[in-house]
């Protein structure tokens, strides 16, 4: 009776270990390409044009500034002989002032969190939440348990073509690979 009992408590947890390797398998994994889908929806190819527009205005803008100030600087060079030292300091000061707006300028816009992210996300919000819906009618349409982004990163090394959900997103969303 002891031994069946030793027994037993070795065999239940293989038992079980081999229940949850069952269930696991059972587990459907996929994935997609965002990158993919994006570049195939229309409307983000509406989002990079006004994003191109506004990011060049900008870009434009800031050359404007380095322009401005390299003038200054030539000008300052150029006159450096006929001011004072307390003169050249202001006209120096002044040139300083006007890098520090231009960095500021530069930090506002394209910075982390600047203008141009914000714009950037503000546009692609409605685009990502309806790729998004797509993505999880899918999943739940072909009981998929885990669904990784094959762009996102060099988090997969491998892809079998077999399990790329993305052409199901696409179709989801109305568009036809072309």
């Amino acid at each position: 009776m002891m031994k069946r009992s030793i027994i037993l408590l070795f065999l239940l947890p293989l038992f079980s270990s081999m229940l949850l390797t069952q269930r696991a398998e059972a587990q459907k994994f996929g994935y997609i390409d965002s990158e993919f889908l994006l570049n195939k929806h229309p409307d983000y190819k509406l989002v990079q044009s006004e994003l191109e527009a506004l990011s060049s205005e900008w870009k434009k803008e800031a050359q404007n500034l380095e322009k401005n100030i390299k003038e200054m600087y030539a000008n300052l060079k150029a006159e450096e002989v006929l001011l004072t030292e307390e003169m050249y300091q202001e006209k120096l000061a002044t040139i300083k002032e006007k890098q520090n707006a231009a960095v500021a300028f530069n930090n506002r816009v394209f910075g982390m969190n600047g203008q141009y992210y914000q714009k950037q996300a503000e546009l692609l919000q409605p685009l990502q939440s309806k790729i998004y819906d797509a993505i999880d009618r899918v999943c739940k349409r072909n009981n998929l348990a885990v669904l990784f982004d094959k762009a996102s990163g060099p988090l997969m090394i491998y892809t079998d073509p077999r399990h790329d959900y993305s052409e199901f997103v696409l179709e989801e969303l109305g568009l036809e690979n072309k």
